[in-house]
């Protein structure tokens, strides 16, 4: 109760509004809408005409979010190509990818290469902007490296969120709206003067619909469907023209069904044959799934092409997608105009928490399972700014500092089910050239091979004395992650000459801490008992690794980590008349390292006399290792240390502000070094830092081979390289006609002769990505927006037109960029028409978003445990065969409704 104590009295005080009103100035978006004027942005900590800032910088006003029915960052998508915002197993994990680059996977642990600032206060990880964001005045969408201003630093861009702020007019208004899928929304606001120095506002949002993705199995709810409400309170006050302080607290509840994610075809056997001709034959490891699946399973048998799903699934009795999320926080800002200088003091508390539930094998068979992956942000900050000019206006200083303490709680419980024994004994046999024609899923080993071939994975245990797998795995796993960072920054703008030439220099000083600590229950005997044996069937029992050890505490070695990096941008921008803006910049970004917070990433344990002769000196290779080096087969802290990523940005533009046409161009060029990497390996999440080598590797980064592709830590270079261009026009080419058109080409690739952190080889996971662009990253993206809003005659309505389209090219929706993951590029329309009453008191939308029904995936992953190999190891030789099954996560369908708006 006490969570909400503050939005209560806002919502009292807003309550007891008298009738009176004093004049305030139109927002900045209203007047951008109803003019086409320059839209004010503060991208700088200034606020400035957006043609006037010399970054790339894509400015929405609320008015446009609206008519394209944004309610979270993920509409984004629809209103700046240079943006994507999507995610897989969780939304609160989804990512935002600018130019093609952001932070991939499940790993807590890693922050984001886009950040996210609502209201100037920054918010741990983007998937946070999944929340109603309720009544917006402005976003800016900052292209590329944040290295200066922001409170944390970004490698790739940054998502910047203004709400509207508390009105000394009075005013209240609201929507309901009803759609498809059983949808339901209602909002709201009410906003007027308390005092003469003291206004105050309070938002609310509830919205309700139904899934989209159909769950076959009986007494449960369908998947990704919508539970949330927002309430947010505010109150402002202002005793003169010098003096204001606001402050803001918020309350979001989500309980929802995310994320499921169907089967993705095509599902075959792919084998070459005496003359390496590639052979195509059904997936004898999806007929044992349908042998042991019960009748209404969704797994498809005729999917024989590539890209393909169903909006179905069908997942274990008793076991769904929980989302559930709490996010609320408080935070006060006070500008003050001390004469010659101004000061901006932000400080902010932030509660974060996200429980998930999860079928992890997305499968009706109960193979693996968690109840509570739980991940908490706490996070304190505080940002202290000092503004002004010198030199009679020709220098505007800024210096400032910030401070910020981030606690992260993650705990996971995730288990084998009780069909994990028999399934994996069929993915044992169907992967097995020997076992494969002896497939017999009504059998105990899954096999008619006599018992001595393969006993199964019950029958190994009973041998071993150890516990069967069912119902084992971490019982609690638990990390606990401290964060402090501290920066000293300082950003000034040189006119050399008066309104013609400036410069501008940035730089940032950061101090980054983190320290680390765990415990692990896990009671996966089984596996440890194969490891100890060196048997190869402990990877498939081990896919919950049983021998992480208790965990580490904060004295443990490797559990603290401190960075020390200087940060910055140079500036130079040209004038030559008054409504052309040229600019040439340099950057440079980075993004702390840290912790990954799953216990895969830890070294695994071997025994040096067990198994073949090759075995045993492989392992006591890895045991002469030092302490606290990675592949020393012994589970340490340090194992699960990330290096920093950072990037050096150069861009060139242009800026044209003219009578009914304005055009923004900006041409980039990125290297990113120790690129951070967290793919999804169809078992666990594999984090690693990517490099390039200067030194030809002969091909050794692709052949899938941990042993080969090294390179001398001295002879590294950036592994990610990012270049291209954008365009952005806004025409309004009649009276309450305005056009929008954005093209955005990104080449963003992986560099050739790729390695990982220092110069070790590929992870051999990894051998399909030197020299192809990042996933989800299109080559080219297009975006177009036209709104026409006319009165209607003489009578005081007025109508509106509104469509928006977004194509991209194709792109490859997997982290390890196996080619069965490739989305083919694909258009998604938005629309609304309206009528509006006199001054817009009231009005009726009709709406449909994504109109044409674009079936398309926004990330494809290797179903868990559910067979090995893809198309790419085949062809290179690098695997015999392939029966590996496939899993995406889809875009939403259409959706389409109605709106009822209404204001006094």
């Amino acid at each position: 109760m006490r969570k909400v104590n503050f939005l209560v009295s806002v919502a009292m005080l807003a309550m007891t509004v008298p009738a009176w009103a004093q004049e305030q100035a139109k927002p900045a978006d209203e007047a951008a809408a109803e003019g086409g004027d320059d839209i004010i942005v503060t991208a700088t900590r200034r606020e400035e005409s957006l043609s006037n800032v010399p970054i790339a910088i894509s400015a929405v006003s609320g008015e446009a979010l609206a008519n394209t029915g944004a309610t979270d960052i993920r509409a984004l998508n629809q209103l700046a190509p240079s943006l994507l915002v999507q995610g897989a197993t969780s939304e609160a994990a989804f990512t935002a990818r600018v130019r093609g680059v952001g932070t991939v996977g499940e790993n807590p642990g890693l922050e984001s290469s886009v950040g996210l600032f609502i209201d100037g206060v920054y918010r741990s990880r983007t998937g946070v902007g999944l929340s109603e964001l309720g009544d917006i005045e402005r976003v800016e969408v900052l292209r590329g490296p944040q290295g200066t201003l922001f409170g944390k630093n970004s490698t790739a861009g940054l998502i910047n969120i203004t709400t509207r702020k508390p009105s000394f007019d009075f005013e209240a208004k609201g929507s309901a709206t009803y759609g498809n899928y059983d949808y339901f929304r209602i909002d709201g606001s009410v906003t007027g003067p308390i005092t003469q120095s003291i206004a105050a506002k309070l938002d609310a949002v509830y919205l309700k619909r139904d899934g989209f993705t159909k769950n076959l199995t009986p007494g449960l709810k369908d998947s990704n469907d919508r539970d949330r409400y927002l309430i947010r309170g505010q109150v402002l006050f202002q005793p003169n023209d010098d003096v204001s302080l606001r402050l803001i607290g918020d309350y979001t509840k989500r309980n929802e069904i995310c994320c499921a994610a169907p089967y993705l075809g095509p599902t075959r056997i792919l084998s070459r044959d005496a003359s390496g001709n590639l052979v195509i034959a059904p997936n004898n490891l999806l007929a044992a799934i349908n042998a042991l699946t019960p009748v209404g399973a969704n797994i498809p048998t005729n999917l024989n092409s590539r890209s393909t799903f169903n909006r179905s699934v069908s997942t274990t009795p008793g076991f769904n997608y929980r989302s559930d999320t709490e996010d609320y926080g408080m935070s006060g800002e006070l500008n003050w105009n001390l004469g010659g200088a101004k000061l901006t003091a932000i400080t902010a508390y932030r509660d974060y928490e996200n429980i998930q539930g999860q079928d992890q094998d997305f499968m009706r068979l109960d193979v693996l399972h968690r109840t509570a992956l739980t991940r908490e942000f706490k996070l304190f900050t505080q940002e202290l700014r000092l503004q002004g000019e010198s030199f009679g206006g020709r220098l505007n200083w800024l210096f400032g500092g910030y401070y910020s303490d981030e606690k992260l709680d993650v705990t996971d419980n995730a288990k084998f089910g009780a069909d994990a024994a028999q399934f994996l004994n069929c993915r044992v046999v169907a992967g097995s050239a020997a076992l494969a024609p002896t497939i017999n899923p009504a059998s105990p080993t899954c096999s008619n091979a006599p018992a001595s071939s393969f006993p199964g994975f019950n029958a190994l245990a009973a041998q071993l004395g150890v516990s069967p797998l069912a119902g084992t795995g971490a019982v609690r796993n638990a990390f606990r992650q401290n964060s402090s960072n501290y920066a000293f920054f300082t950003h000034n703008v040189f006119d050399i000459i008066p309104d013609k030439l400036s410069l501008t220099l940035g730089g940032r000083y950061t101090h980054e801490r983190k320290t680390l600590r765990s415990s692990f229950n896990n009671n996966n005997t089984l596996c440890t008992a194969l490891r100890n044996i060196a048997s190869p069937l402990s990877g498939l029992a081990c896919a919950i690794n049983a021998d992480a050890g208790p965990g580490f505490t904060s004295a443990s070695p490797g559990t603290k980590r401190t960075e020390n990096e200087f940060t910055g941008t140079a500036v130079l921008s040209f004038k030559p008349v008054d409504d052309l803006l040229l600019y040439t910049s340099f950057s440079r970004g980075y993004k702390a390292g840290g912790f990954n917070l799953d216990t895969s990433a830890l070294d695994a344990p071997c025994n040096p006399n067990a198994g073949s002769a090759a075995q045993k000196a492989a392992c006591a290779a890895a045991l002469a290792l030092p302490a606290n080096q990675r592949g020393n087969a012994r589970p340490e802290a340090a194992d699960l240390q990330f290096s920093p990523e950072r990037v050096n940005s150069f861009e060139a533009g242009l800026k044209y502000n003219g009578r009914g046409f304005d055009l923004n161009f900006a041409a980039f060029y990125s290297l990113f070094k120790q690129f951070q990497l967290n793919t999804f390996n169809g078992i666990n999440f594999e984090v690693t830092n990517l490099q390039g080598c200067k030194d030809s590797l002969n091909g050794a980064d692709k052949d899938a081979s941990a042993a080969t592709g090294a390179c001398a830590a001295n002879r590294t270079r950036a592994g990610v390289l990012s270049k291209g261009f954008e365009i952005e026009g806004v025409l309004h080419p009649a009276r309450d006609v305005n056009v929008n058109l954005g093209l955005t080409y990104s080449d963003t690739k992986y560099r050739k002769n790729l390695v990982g952190a220092n110069g070790v080889p590929l992870a051999p996971t990894l051998f399909q990505l030197p020299g192809n662009q990042l996933s989800n990253a299109p080559k080219y993206v297009a975006t177009t927006g036209f709104s026409y809003s006319p009165e209607i005659g003489n009578s005081g309505l007025s109508g509106l037109l509104y469509v928006d389209a977004r194509y991209q090219s194709d792109t490859n929706t997997g982290s390890d960029l196996d080619r069965e993951k490739i989305q083919d590029g694909f258009i998604v329309v938005n629309g609304r028409i309206g009528l509006y009453g006199r001054d817009k008191k009231w009005g009726v939308e009709f709406f449909g978003q994504n109109i044409f029904n674009k079936k398309y995936q926004q990330v494809a992953a290797d179903a868990p445990l559910q067979g090995s190999g893809t198309i790419g190891e085949v062809q290179s030789g690098n695997a015999a065969t392939s029966n590996q099954l496939f899993i995406a996560f889809p875009g939403e369908p259409r959706t389409y409704g109605i709106t009822l708006r209404g204001k006094f």
